[in-house]
């Protein structure tokens, strides 16, 4: 069978300091949206937090990412999509806005800049989650495009940061799917764990309708899930059964399915075993599924995390020089690394 064509492999670890580090250029294309979102030019970059439990720090590690970039000279926009419990404000030391996201959303507000609010820290904006509504967390269809529509198109802010509920409902899923950084927070718990590998392999799912829809290959793609051998157990299985039946096809879904790939933090490492957890899990994933994974690092169990938690102040605001906050540095120093700089930085 034809090998997969493999992205870059992680680079080692960047140095500390993030000044210099440039976003991308303004001739990307965005990675393809769920159906119905058509591939664009974009020059802004998307990075969105997921997780498969509530509970394991993604909202500290979207606000610390934000924070990191902002401080290294990027424009971010924070996105509270966690629609169902909205807590990032908190997290940032905000008062709960005026407008969130469901002024854009029911009240007809014509862009985000409208319900875009300071943090207080300098390049940093925010948009709060949706807080008034029983039902926000369920999320229309239309509406749900509309929203995905207007954050591919952001022009705004060098990096869009998007905090995600958490599980695997169809709306965390997509928002996970539009990011150009899928990162996936997960504790050294085997609960956690286990969740982690359910939220990947549900993201890998979803990825994979959209492709199928996209290239008009349900009915073959369908086929493959159910072969008579059983149940698809690795993306080459899939690709095999497409191309025993449409070669090109196969072709076009190979090049789509090989660009997945998630980025793990470990959350919360009290010891050196934990630290070790990222590598362990990319190494499972691709043993068992066939799939690349980057383990972006740990952060270490910190008292000094949730105390700035409890001051409602980022941890990298609070105490910059706890391990917890250097390690949140270097994770954003990697993230800048794998982008690159952009043309005109290369310009003597």
């Amino acid at each position: 069978m034809r090998a997969f064509v493999k992205p870059a492999p992680l680079p080692p670890s960047a140095p500390a300091s993030l000044a210099g580090a440039s976003p991308r250029a303004a001739n990307d294309v965005s990675p393809a949206g769920p159906a119905g979102l058509a591939r664009r030019a974009r020059s802004r970059r998307i990075i969105a937090v997921g997780g498969g439990k509530g509970g394991i720090g993604k909202s500290m590690v979207s606000a610390n990412l934000g924070v990191a970039l902002a401080q290294a000279g990027h424009k971010v926009l924070l996105v509270d999509a966690d629609l169902g419990g909205a807590n990032l404000h908190t997290c940032l030391g905000v008062g709960p806005p005026e407008a969130t996201l469901s002024d854009f959303l029911r009240r007809g507000k014509a862009n985000l800049e409208e319900v875009m609010v300071s943090t207080g820290v300098p390049g940093l904006s925010l948009i709060a989650g949706a807080q008034d509504s029983l039902d926000a967390a369920n999320l229309k269809y239309a509406q749900k495009q509309k929203l995905l529509r207007t954050l591919l198109s952001q022009t705004t802010a060098d990096y869009l940061i998007l905090d995600l509920g958490a599980g695997t409902s169809f709306n965390t899923l997509d928002f996970f799917l539009i990011a150009d950084h899928g990162l996936l927070v997960v504790l050294p718990e085997p609960t956690s764990v286990e969740n982690a590998y359910r939220f990947v392999k549900a993201a890998f799912f979803r990825k994979l309708q959209q492709t199928e829809a996209r290239y008009g290959i349900q009915d073959l793609v369908e086929g493959a899930l159910s072969t008579r051998e059983g149940a698809l157990r690795t993306l080459h299985d899939v690709v095999a059964q497409v191309r025993r039946k449409a070669p090109s096809d196969a072709e076009r879904l190979e090049r789509e399915l090989a660009a997945f790939r998630v980025r793990l933090v470990v959350n919360q490492a009290r010891t050196d075993a934990d630290e070790k957890v990222g590598a362990a899990m990319v190494s499972a994933w691709k043993k068992f599924f066939g799939i690349d994974m980057d383990d972006l690092g740990a952060l270490r169990y910190d008292d000094e995390a949730w105390r700035a938690v409890r001051k409602r102040k980022p941890v990298l605001i609070e105490r910059p020089d706890s391990p917890v906050a250097q390690g949140l540095q270097r994770i954003a120093a990697r993230i800048l690394t794998l982008d690159g700089p952009s043309p005109e930085s290369a310009i003597p």
